[in-house]
């Protein structure tokens, strides 16, 4: 779904079509390993462990595409209008605050988001306006 679905979702736009599918895998697979990083390291931190080793398991991989769908969320209110450099830089300080959103919302709130509605969609929508607005 992420590089295939995403992928060619962004090629809707002509002059941008080549373009957006490059960039979205070459941000996909930034945020994957990003994400993983930014989740576990804001985990640890929420729930007061120590901070360890980060183990990568089938559900640390699922977390890292859940930020990835958020980062390829906020790229299609960006689509044509940022460098690759510039999505780069976005989407470094995205999964930051991504992990940061995920590690409140189910550790501190436990909040149960059925679908990614808080966690993935809401927050790659907003930050996907904001980025926009900033552009």
């Amino acid at each position: 779904m992420i590089f295939i679905g995403f992928g060619f979702l962004m090629t809707y736009i002509k002059a941008q079509g080549q373009s957006a599918l490059s960039f979205t895998w070459i941000i996909s697979i930034w945020c994957i390993e990003w994400g993983i990083l930014s989740q576990a390291y804001f985990g640890q931190l929420l729930k007061g462990e120590s901070f360890s080793t980060i183990q990568i398991s089938v559900e640390s991989l699922i977390w890292g595409l859940f930020g990835a769908a958020t980062a390829m969320i906020s790229y299609g209110a960006l689509l044509g209008k940022c460098s690759l450099q510039q999505l780069m830089f976005l989407t470094f300080f995205e999964m930051i605050f991504w992990g940061l959103n995920v590690a409140i919302c189910t550790e501190m709130i436990q909040a149960v988001d059925m679908g990614g509605s808080i966690i993935i969609h809401a927050f790659g929508c907003y930050y996907g306006l904001a980025a926009s607005y900033w552009f």
